[in-house]
């Protein structure tokens, strides 16, 4: 197996953290390019300007643009931190995307035309996991590539 391109998920989780270091460590070995990702999961505030208040409209306030920004410059920090922190001799390309995080993963793995994905887990269980679902699962299932899921370990958490 031949591993040139590896696209790593990363958020501001320590879960990401640990996974990254080892998609870094992989990526080191094979001498392989890196893909970073960052997906923004957009939160929007209701906004509604109409006279009827059961109306709804898709005009944005300036509370979503203040949101929107600080959600890209959070991600960016996320990105620039984590290439700092492990990205020492590597090729590294950055998706800072928007919309669901695992279907986001899973496009920029495509794009990036990645050989192997690397996630991190939040280890969730029971009724967590069926609240929050589960990045980790849906890319599994869905990705074209193989897909690392570098587990934390419980000790740590």
């Amino acid at each position: 197996m031949l591993i040139k391109k590896i696209l790593i998920g990363i958020d501001n989780s320590k879960f990401a953290e640990h996974a990254a270091k080892y998609g870094f460590d992989i990526a080191h070995k094979f001498k392989a390019k890196v893909g970073l990702v960052h997906i923004v999961e957009p939160v929007m505030m209701p906004y509604n300007n109409s006279a009827d208040p059961l109306m709804g409209t898709t005009d944005f306030s300036v509370a979503d643009v203040d949101i929107i920004n600080i959600q890209n410059n959070a991600s960016k920090a996320i990105i620039e931190s984590t290439i700092k922190q492990f990205g020492d001799g590597l090729e590294i390309t950055h998706f800072s995307e928007y919309g669901d995080t695992a279907d986001g993963i899973i496009s920029c793995s495509k794009e990036f035309g990645a050989d192997m994905i690397v996630i991190g887990t939040h280890s969730r269980t029971g009724i967590d996991r069926l609240l929050m679902g589960s990045v980790a699962e849906h890319v599994v299932r869905h990705s074209e590539v193989p897909v690392l899921v570098v587990p934390f370990p419980e000790e740590n958490q």
